[in-house]
């Protein structure tokens, strides 16, 4: 395995068993899970979102990637101006301008309110996330009590997802969809009040903030991702979606020419000289994809089709977070023994078989006989992925580029998670025009002229209808999120190459057998 560059000397930590360390953690996690969670807590309140502010299901999925997309698009600046600035600071500024967005988000009145305030959080979570995953490389120390904090880092990546899915069915069931931003103001501030006590200021390092790589990355994604979504609602011969990919294709390979001729590029195109760390974000990339679109597309279904309520359907998917603290810890346990790649392979076709299973699903599907399976199948295989990629994606990487390669980490589970969405979207859109063909001759026969009427001024079939119409999209949706996770697997056989030899130092010096 190729080394990155070495610090000159080791990092200044803190005692491992201190309480101190156990409350920086404390700090450290609940950031993350705040802005992880806030991916999916949206998920659960999109079908009161939709009729409120009036979106359509295509369009719907901006309210996902509008904070996605800023998120993976500036997480690499934001790891950035950790370095620069100090990461404390820049956790603290981060976590408060989250709060913000999220108040402003609670209150908005219409779709393009809603949208600049998801923007906005997206800008917050991209300066304090990747700063939170850098601090624990400069709390902790190389070795056991790192790889148990990376372990408690990784859990609350992977299993903040189904946290916010319960923590919104339970805010939409029992206030309104608003409650689901307005619970990060306190969340929030408590952070930032307790972060200067318990969190050390790291040392800062000098260099430039690359804006133009942070801009053009950014758009070119927003319009990749345009792109897609356009294509789910107007077709791929449509004039906009091609100048969409067109303007995509120039400006992301901009950003790529502006990288390599900066002198402090805002990412580090060395960092994927190393195969394992450049297989480590594909995977990552591809798994991201497939796990926005579960998340997104049963979230639908629990509750268009199997009629659940918000919080029924929270709780539907509450089994998520435990397999995948299940498979995080058994990874994090074991991984001495046999090293990360058993873990990534085995990971990532869990979840393809998972999501395969998933395609099965109609309109005559259960949430016990169809649903929870597969799901949980799916979650094994991602508690086993996290811990693995975290700890690669970090090994060997000097202490002034821990933020950037944090950084990138994240910015490729983010954007993974964008770009798949809107691949998904696309695949959905296509399916569902297609039933639909099919179910509105079959509608008009039986519908009654005041249901014909409805169905003219809104323009979608009522359910058992429109049921089948969403159910096709869907499971079109899952086919194409299993394939994403087949190309993992196939990533992570083929690319990631870590010899015995490697195990000690990418461990830290851990032993060779668990406990």
């Amino acid at each position: 395995m190729t080394s990155g560059p070495r610090p000159a000397s080791a990092p200044q930590h803190t005692t491992p068993e201190t309480g101190g360390n156990a409350m920086a953690l404390l700090v450290i996690a609940s950031c993350q899970l705040m802005v992880v969670l806030d991916i999916t807590i949206v998920n659960i309140a999109l079908p009161h979102i939709q009729r409120s502010l009036d979106f359509s299901t295509t369009s719907l999925s901006w309210v996902v990637n509008a904070y996605t997309l800023t998120f993976g698009g500036l997480l690499l600046l934001g790891g950035r101006a950790g370095d620069i600035l100090g990461r404390r600071r820049v956790f603290v500024f981060g976590v408060l301008l989250f709060v913000v967005a999220s108040l402003l988000g609670g209150f908005a009145q219409n779709s393009g309110q809603l949208l600049a305030a998801r923007a906005l959080q997206g800008v917050g979570g991209a300066i304090a996330s990747p700063t939170s995953l850098a601090l624990i490389s400069t709390t902790f120390r190389e070795g056991p009590a790192r790889n148990r904090a990376f372990g408690v880092f990784a859990a609350v990546s992977a299993g903040g997802g189904a946290i916010g899915l319960l923590a919104g069915g339970v805010l939409v069931e029992w206030l309104n969809w608003r409650w689901v931003l307005f619970v990060n103001v306190p969340i929030g501030l408590l952070i930032a009040l307790a972060t200067p006590r318990w969190i050390k200021e790291s040392e800062r390092h000098p260099g430039r903030f690359d804006f133009t790589g942070a801009m053009t990355s950014t758009a070119g994604m927003v319009l990749l991702v345009y792109g897609f979504i356009r294509a789910a609602q107007d077709g791929w011969r449509d004039t906009l979606t091609l100048v969409s990919f067109a303007g995509a294709v120039v400006v992301l390979a901009s950003f790529v020419l502006v990288e390599r001729r900066s002198r402090q590029p805002i990412t580090p195109l060395h960092m994927f000289a190393d195969r394992n760390r450049a297989g480590t974000y594909g995977i990552m990339l591809c798994l991201a994809a497939a796990m926005f679109g579960m998340f997104f597309f049963l979230t639908l279904f629990v509750q268009n089709v199997l009629g659940f309520s918000p919080l029924r359907a929270g709780l539907a998917f509450l089994p998520v977070s435990a397999v995948i603290a299940i498979g995080a810890g058994l990874t994090s346990r074991f991984l001495p023994v046999y090293g990360p790649k058993p873990f990534m392979v085995l990971g990532a076709l869990l979840a393809a078989a998972g999501l395969g299973w998933l395609t099965l699903t109609d309109v005559h599907s259960t949430y016990a006989g169809s649903v929870l399976g597969p799901m949980l199948v799916f979650s094994l295989g991602m508690g086993m992925e996290f811990v693995a990629l975290t700890l690669m994606a970090l090994s060997n990487v000097a202490v002034r580029e821990t933020g950037a390669a944090s950084g990138l980490l994240n910015a490729t589970q983010q954007v993974g998670g964008s770009l798949g969405l809107s691949i998904l979207v696309t695949m959905y859109g296509t399916a569902s025009r297609n039933e639909a063909e099919q179910q509105i001759p079959r509608f008009l026969q039986q519908a009654t002229p005041a249901e014909r009427e409805r169905f003219q001024r809104a323009g979608e079939l009522p359910a058992p209808w429109g049921d089948e119409v969403l159910t096709a999209g869907v499971s079109s949706a899952f086919v194409t999120a299993a394939v994403f996770a087949a190309v993992a697997a196939l990533i992570a056989l083929l690319a990631i190459q870590v010899r015995p030899s490697d195990l000690q130092r990418l461990q830290g010096g851990v032993g060779t057998g668990p406990g």
